[in-house]
C-alpha cells in the first residue's frame, strides 16, 4: 500500500444489511444472484454484531467530520423501521462529535407513513429507484410473480412527499427505454423530482453452468454475450445529449442531473466526485449482511472479497493491497486508444466493469459505452466550457440557459465577425463554428 494513498481516512461502502434479498424481481438486477455465493443460507439479515461493529469502525476510523452511511439492498425496508431505529441509535452511541448522515436505495413499494415518519425525523435522504412513466418502468421492473411494481412505488413517493422526506430518483436506462430520454426526463420532472441520476445498464451473461455467477466480470475469457436488457453504447450518449440540450435551456439550477455536475466539476478542472469517472478508484466498497467486505458494488465476486469486518479491523482491509493495486488498476489498464483521446479527461475509462470490448487498433479493455460517452461529451463541450468560465468569474453557470439561446440563434448580440473567435467556446472560427 501506497502511505501516502490511505483509502482509510475518507471512505464509503454501501452497505447490504439485507444481502441481495428483495422484493422485486427486476430482469436486470446484478446483484439478485449474488445471493447464489452463499449457498444453504437462510436468514440474510445483518446481526447485531455486525451492524454496530460496522457502525463503529465506519465512524471511528475516517479522519473527516462528516461521515455517511449508504444503506442498499437487496431491498432494505424488508427489515422494518425499529431495524433502522437501532442503526440510528448506534450511530448516535459511536458518533464522538462527528456528524453523521443516511442515505437509503429503495425501490418504494413498502414505503408508508411509518418510513416517512422515520425518515424525516433522522434526515434520511432516500433514493428512490423508477425508471420513468408506467409503460417504461414496468417493462423490467416487477414482482417475484411478474406483478407490475409502478403503481406501488408511486404510492410509496406519496408517502415521502406527505412527510416532506427529501428524494432523488435513480433511473436505469437500458434498452427498453434508450430512445425515449424526454419521456423519461419530463416525467422525472413531473412527480417533482429534482435530482437525478441516470445509471447505464450493461451485463454479460454465460450460459456456463460451472459458473455460480451468471454476469461475469470484464476480464471472463469465456463465451459471455451483452444480455438483451442493456443499453446500447451509442443510444446511451445520445440519451444524455437530449436530456441535456432541454436541461441547458430550461431547467440549469432547479433540476440536477449528476453525470451533468460531475462533468461540469471535469471541465473546471478539479477531481470527480462520481468514481466511475475518477482517474483512479478504490475508495467505495460494498459491505453483505454477514460482514464481508469486498472491492466494489459492482465487484461482489469472490476473487474481489477484502476480507470479514467481524473477523478483521476494517481499516486493514480497506488499505490492503488488494484494495489499492483494484484502485490503481483503473489508470494503469487504460487503453493507448483512451489515454489519447479528446474527453479522456471527463471520462477516464468510466467504470473498469464496462471495459470488455477492444480498441480500433485490437487492444483489450475498451469501454463498453465508448461510442456513447465520445457524443455525449463532445456535445456538451461548448456549454460545458461557458459554465466553467461563469464559475471562474464567480458568475452562475446557470446564464447558460440564456447564452444557449444566443447559440441556437447564431449568437446575434455578440457582434461577431466571420473571422472571429467563437462564442461558443469552440476555438474555432465562427465561420467554421457556429456560424
Amino acid at each position: 500500500m501506497n502511505p501516502d494513498s490511505k483509502f482509510s481516512q475518507a471512505f464509503h461502502i454501501m452497505a447490504k444489511p439485507t444481502g441481495a434479498i428483495c422484493n422485486l424481481d427486476c430482469a436486470y438486477c446484478f446483484y439478485l444472484e449474488k445471493e447464489n455465493l452463499y449457498p444453504g443460507k437462510k436468514d440474510f439479515k445483518m446481526k447485531e454484531d455486525v451492524l454496530e461493529s460496522f457502525i463503529k469502525q465506519y465512524i471511528e476510523i475516517q479522519k473527516v467530520p462528516e461521515i455517511t452511511f449508504a444503506w442498499q439492498g437487496g431491498e432494505p425496508t424488508l427489515l422494518g423501521v425499529d431495524y433502522f431505529r437501532r442503526v440510528v441509535e448506534l450511530q448516535k452511541k459511536y458518533a464522538d462529535g462527528k456528524q453523521v448522515f443516511n442515505t437509503f436505495q429503495t425501490n418504494g413499494v413498502l414505503i408508508d407513513d411509518g418510513w416517512g415518519e422515520f425518515f424525516k425525523e433522522n434526515n434520511f435522504l432516500i433514493g428512490l429507484s423508477i425508471d420513468g412513466p408506467q409503460d417504461i418502468h414496468d417493462k423490467y421492473r416487477f414482482f417475484k410473480g411478474g406483478q407490475n411494481s409502478f403503481d406501488k412505488v408511486m404510492r410509496g413517493l406519496e408517502y415521502l412527499k406527505k412527510h416532506e422526506v427529501e428524494f432523488n430518483t435513480l433511473s436505469c436506462v437500458n434498452r427498453y427505454n434508450q430512445d425515449k430520454p424526454l419521456e423519461v426526463y419530463n416525467f422525472l420532472k413531473q412527480i417533482g423530482s429534482t435530482f437525478l441520476q441516470f445509471i447505464p445498464i450493461v451485463e454479460r451473461i454465460t450460459d456456463n453452468n460451472d459458473e455460480l455467477l451468471k454476469l461475469v466480470q470484464p476480464g471472463y475469457n469465456k463465451e459471455a454475450a451483452v444480455s438483451e436488457w442493456s443499453v446500447e453504447p451509442l443510444p446511451y450518449g445520445k440519451f444524455l445529449s437530449a436530456v441535456f440540450d432541454e436541461w441547458v435551456r430550461k431547467d440549469v439550477a432547479q433540476i440536477y442531473v449528476q453525470i451533468f455536475d460531475v462533468a461540469l466539476e471535469s471541465w473546471y478542472g478539479v477531481e470527480q466526485s462520481l468514481c466511475v469517472f475518477k482517474e483512479t478508484c478504490g475508495t467505495a466498497m460494498a459491505l453483505e449482511h454477514n460482514g464481508d467486505l469486498y472491492s466494489c458494488d459492482h465487484y461482489v465476486y469472490p476473487e474481489n472479497k477484502l476480507g470479514n469486518i467481524v473477523e478483521e479491523n476494517m481499516a486493514k482491509l480497506v488499505d490492503s493491497e488488494q484494495q489499492y493495486k483494484f484502485g490503481i488498476d483503473k489508470q494503469l489498464t487504460l487503453p493507448k486508444y483512451c489515454r489519447e483521446c479528446e474527453v479522456r479527461f471527463a471520462c477516464n475509462g468510466e467504470c473498469p466493469k464496462h471495459r470488455f470490448i477492444k480498441t480500433p487498433d485490437g487492444e483489450g479493455g475498451l469501454n463498453y459505452l465508448c461510442a456513447g460517452y465520445k457524443h455525449f461529451f463532445n456535445h456538451i463541450n461548448p456549454y460545458m466550457k461557458f459554465m466553467a468560465n461563469e464559475l471562474r468569474d464567480q458568475k452562475p453557470p446557470a446564464n447558460v440557459m440564456q447564452w444557449a439561446k444566443e447559440k441556437d440563434k447564431g449568437f446575434p448580440s455578440f457582434n461577431v465577425s466571420r473571422n472571429d473567435d467563437c462564442p461558443c467556446g469552440s476555438s474555432k472560427k465562427f465561420k467554421k463554428c457556429c456560424g
